[in-house]
């Protein structure tokens, strides 16, 4: 794969380097790993920001990375996000960039780019088969300002922010935590709520001393009830009690994240989180999670796998209705004992 680029050719390392993502909230987050990685490379004069938007600035402003988050409103509205970026462009061009990273590459991000004249660049492949953690690695690299690879060691700014939160609802800083996220956008990337709840009560008899968290948007209100209902006292149910930032603190005390294609699911990887992923019509060669410390199902296997479709053509969700409780139980397991999470004999 060939990144679109102009690398930095200069012995001595830019002294501004700007990365440009503003959608949408997990592919901004898998922006975050690389960048640390980036951060870390650079001599400590040199400033690293971030163009992102409103909506997805809350993490990466609440962790130590980037000099200064630039956002831009407008939510989705192309138009809007026209107008509140050429408002923002004129305070952009005086911090001078020597390197911008397009890690969006549409049309305003061209803009953005170009009308800032720096003297490297390189833009986002958005059509490669890589997973899009890979292709995010590779444009950065393509920069030109050394080798790049998975760091999820952050530093909240607020260390404290999420077990705060989990306190205020009933976590006693004993009890595991695992993550429930049964939030995949179409049925055809839904688990069924009554696998959740069978995981969770093969989990409880393994590790009884566990409290199962769903945090997330409205959206899956209704499931976080299911799973109420089921579980009771079990459940810490935190659905529109977070902000993202908050969310993103309290995944990392999380054992595991069991999730489908998802903003959160995107959050815990990147965090280093243990994280088992249920991909269903999604590509998992797009959107899988990378590193030894995630595993995912998907249904590239199937001659009708990664459909992209809303609605199963079987009508039983058959790529993700084969998978039972019991196996994801095993497999989870399996993952929490490579990365040491659980002794090897459990």
């Amino acid at each position: 794969m060939t990144i679109p680029s102009n690398p930095w050719k200069n012995k001595k390392l830019p002294a501004r380097v700007l990365a440009v993502r503003w959608q949408a909230t997990g592919d901004v987050m898998i922006t975050l790993p690389y960048l640390h990685c980036l951060r870390k490379s650079l001599p400590p004069g040199t400033k690293l920001d971030l163009l992102t938007g409103e909506e997805t600035a809350g993490v990466p402003k609440n962790i130590h990375l980037f000099d200064h988050v630039f956002s831009i409103g407008g939510g989705r509205h192309f138009k809007k996000q026209v107008l509140y970026t050429f408002l923002l462009l004129p305070r952009l061009f005086l911090r001078r960039y020597d390197v911008v990273i397009d890690l969006q590459n549409n049309g305003l991000s061209k803009i953005v780019r170009r009308a800032l004249l720096p003297k490297a660049w390189s833009v986002f492949d958005r059509y490669s088969n890589l997973p899009a953690g890979e292709r995010t690695r590779l444009t950065i690299e393509a920069a030109g300002l050394g080798g790049i690879s998975l760091d999820t060691n952050y530093q909240l700014k607020n260390p404290g922010r999420g077990a705060a939160v989990l306190e205020k609802y009933g976590w006693n800083k004993k009890d595991k935590l695992v993550v429930l996220n049964p939030a995949g956008f179409f049925i055809t990337r839904n688990w069924g709520m009554h696998n959740y709840i069978g995981f969770a009560q093969l989990w409880l008899q393994r590790f009884p001393d566990t409290r199962f968290l769903v945090l997330g948007t409205p959206v899956i209100a209704e499931k976080a009830d299911v799973l109420q209902e089921a579980l009771g006292s079990r459940l810490i149910n935190l659905v529109n009690k977070t902000s993202p930032e908050e969310a993103f603190a309290v995944l990392q005390h999380a054992m595991l994240v069991l999730s489908e294609d998802s903003g959160l699911m995107h959050m815990a990887w990147v965090s280093g989180v243990p994280t088992m992923t249920l991909f269903g019509s999604t590509r998992s060669d797009w959107a899988r999670p990378l590193g030894p410390h995630s595993f995912f199902l998907d249904s590239s296997d199937l001659p009708c796998g990664n459909c992209m479709q809303a609605n199963c053509r079987f009508g039983d969700v058959h790529c993700l209705s084969r998978y039972s409780p019991v196996i994801v139980f095993e497999l989870a397991l399996a993952l929490l004992q490579k990365t040491g999470k659980i002794p090897m004999s459990l």
